[in-house]
């Protein structure tokens, strides 16, 4: 499986993963600092960011997905390194953990704790972001360009959405629009829920501020996973390396045990 990535640092191997509609770009605002510590890679997942869609197809369900992630871990001579992931990324890195093929795991709004309206509502939510994205390039990008529009286009996921520049709102965007893997993982997502049980160690953590995928979502994570580390975000939204990196990047690295709590 071919999977596009970025490489930072060096130190014991820390993969990061991004949210549905996304690209490795999500985690830039934390990259430098983890880099200080690991070697981090991050991914673009198969039909997202540079990632093409698989030959075969795109992975049907989530247990496909880890299977094929485990695989290119292997290829890549990642043995159980340490992951960190955001929204459908959380979901992953808990995965992974569960099967045993991670060292640690930090999952960011994890999915997989939702009820089916909450399911049906953030994925509506994406879906219209998404949609959004259709407009004719160079009038997005010129839309982009005013505050205005930008906290318009992107507060549903993050709480500061002034922190995004023209060319990144603008690169994001398109990066939405052009996510082949975007119809199939929603789709995937119609019947997942998290019910694995992970023994290494694991950080849940959950902006105070989600809209996507609501805090309170995060009392049913702690009931499912009691051994897990629970930790609110306050302020944040649902992609929380934007809003508060030094925060994230640090409760990443307290998960690996390369900072101490």
């Amino acid at each position: 499986m071919l999977v596009n990535s970025e490489k930072r640092g060096s130190g014991p191997p820390l993969v990061l993963i991004h949210g549905i509609g996304h690209r490795w770009q999500a985690w830039e605002p934390v990259l430098d600092e983890l880099a200080r510590h690991h070697e981090v890679i991050a991914i673009d997942l198969p039909g997202f960011g540079r990632s093409p869609v698989p030959d075969g197809g795109m992975p049907h369900g989530m247990a496909e997905t880890v299977a094929r992630i485990g695989e290119h871990f292997a290829s890549e001579g990642l043995e159980r390194p340490h992951v960190a992931g955001n929204s459908l990324g959380g979901a992953i890195a808990l995965e992974l953990a569960a099967g045993g093929l991670v060292s640690s795991a930090t999952a960011l709004s994890p999915a997989g704790f939702y009820t089916e309206a909450e399911r049906r509502r953030a994925l509506r939510m994406l879906s219209t972001m998404r949609l959004n994205t259709f407009l004719p390039g160079p009038v997005m990008k010129v839309g982009l360009r005013f505050p205005a529009i930008r906290a318009m286009s992107f507060s549903g996921i993050v709480v500061h959405p002034g922190r995004l520049s023209a060319d990144r709102a603008y690169q994001d965007a398109l990066a939405m629009r052009r996510g082949k893997g975007f119809r199939q993982v929603a789709k995937s997502a119609l019947d997942y829920r998290f019910a694995g049980a992970p023994t290494v160690p694991v950080t849940v953590a959950w902006g105070t501020q989600d809209r996507i995928l609501r805090p309170n979502q995060a009392e049913r994570a702690r009931e499912l996973l009691p051994q897990a580390r629970h930790v609110p975000l306050p302020g944040c939204g649902h992609v929380p390396m934007s809003d508060d990196p030094d925060l994230v990047a640090a409760l990443i690295l307290q998960t690996t045990g390369a900072r101490v709590t």
